[in-house]
């Protein structure tokens, strides 16, 4: 991710992204780079325009979490789960009790 996060260090500050240029943001960082995974990176960045990328990536992102909000859907589940705890929590008021009667009998 540090090898992501150096590109878009760059981007944001209207930087080349060159090997160079994420080699040097990680050595900053203390992290020993990995030639070979700034080359890929910065051959898959190549020809792409990162502000669209992120605009895109943002649309996706934001689209998810609008699914839940059908109420029609959910409501039945809901009713069942609450009456599964309402079971629950009769059996266990009720152990409860056979307990404390054990206690002191």
């Amino acid at each position: 991710m540090e090898y992501i996060y150096s590109a878009m260090v760059l981007h944001a500050a209207g930087k080349p992204i060159t090997e160079d240029s994420i080699a040097s943001i990680l050595k900053s960082a203390g992290i020993e780079p990995d030639a070979a995974r700034i080359k890929a990176l910065t051959a898959s960045l190549e020809g792409i325009n990162i502000d669209e990328a992120i605009a895109s990536a943002m649309i996706t992102a934001a689209a998810p979490a609008a699914a839940p909000a059908s109420p029609a859907a959910g409501e039945p589940k809901k009713e069942e789960k609450k009456e599964e705890k309402k079971k629950e929590e009769t059996v266990s008021e009720e152990e409860a009790a056979a307990g404390l009667s054990a206690l002191f009998g």
